[in-house]
């Protein structure tokens, strides 16, 4: 891996960038994306330069993708007469099998091989970028096949994906859609539920002085836009419409046995998984 085009500079694209910096990567990083996203990235020190994507992508060993979900897919559609010959082309999207199944039909000069970075903030664009993101933080990635990894260009790729910290999972495009549903796209939607429940019956200021900081901590999603979800759910509605209902259907069973001891179960089965999550993070 010697020449990286990264398209969409970004958050998650400018701290690839720092991340590679400051993992050693001493190849050219060049960035495609408006031009006041260029100048972030370059100020961040997250890019060499802007250019063209032709002339980006034409130079890359490897291209990734971090744009949202929208432009990723109508990047691919176009990305196949500009690549290198033999190039590894990866993204970041937050679900994958619409991604994958359209690189499967588009990609082929080069690889393709889907990627899902979980990190990010509440904060966008290259000036809250930082080399770090991606540390000790999962990087899912989604080949068709085992063999794919086992290329030239995907060992390489992953290589600088661990020294930048990232822990790699390896999970096909399908379960990678239905684990996020849950572990990430039900937590979004329910923070946001919350959020909108309390602000709609509780409008004085006074009694939101009256909260704690569990509220502050379960709303903490709520604060991502609209913008940057809306392709998530509309790529990944069956999974999250199947979560949403297990959801309701246990928030239901709680309603019902507010009085009986029957929620001691559930108080368990919860703290058990928090516990875990803690432990593993």
């Amino acid at each position: 891996m010697n020449n990286v085009a990264i398209v969409g500079t970004g958050l998650i694209g400018a701290s690839f960038g720092l991340a590679l910096r400051q993992a050693g990567f001493g190849g050219p990083i060049v960035g495609v994306s408006s031009e006041r996203a260029v100048a972030e990235a370059v100020a961040a020190g997250a890019i060499d330069r802007g250019a063209p994507l032709a002339e980006a992508v034409g130079q890359a060993d490897v291209v990734f993708l971090s744009q949202a979900i929208g432009r990723i897919l109508d990047t691919i559609r176009h990305l196949d007469p500009l690549l290198k010959p033999g190039a590894l082309v990866t993204d970041a999207g937050s679900t994958k099998t619409e991604i994958v199944d359209l690189a499967r039909q588009f990609v082929r000069r080069g690889q393709f091989l889907g990627g899902h970075p979980m990190a990010g903030k509440e904060s966008r664009g290259a000036a809250a970028a930082e080399a770090g993101l991606f540390e000790g933080r999962t990087w899912v990635l989604t080949p068709d096949e085992p063999a794919e990894l086992e290329t030239k260009a995907a060992r390489d790729f992953a290589g600088w994906l661990r020294r930048i910290g990232a822990r790699l999972v390896i999970l096909d495009s399908d379960e990678h859609d239905r684990v996020v549903a849950l572990t990430s796209h039900l937590a979004q939607l329910a923070s946001t539920a919350l959020a909108s429940t309390v602000g709609e019956h509780l409008t004085r200021e006074r009694h939101l002085q009256v909260a704690g900081p569990g509220l502050t901590d379960m709303t903490r999603l709520a604060l991502s836009s609209y913008e940057l979800w809306r392709d998530i759910l509309a790529t990944n509605s069956e999974h999250i419409d199947r979560a949403l209902s297990q959801y309701v259907q246990e928030l239901e069973h709680i309603r019902e046995n507010l009085r009986t001891r029957q929620l001691q179960a559930e108080f368990e089965r919860g703290a058990g998984l928090a516990t875990r999550l803690r432990k593993s993070g």
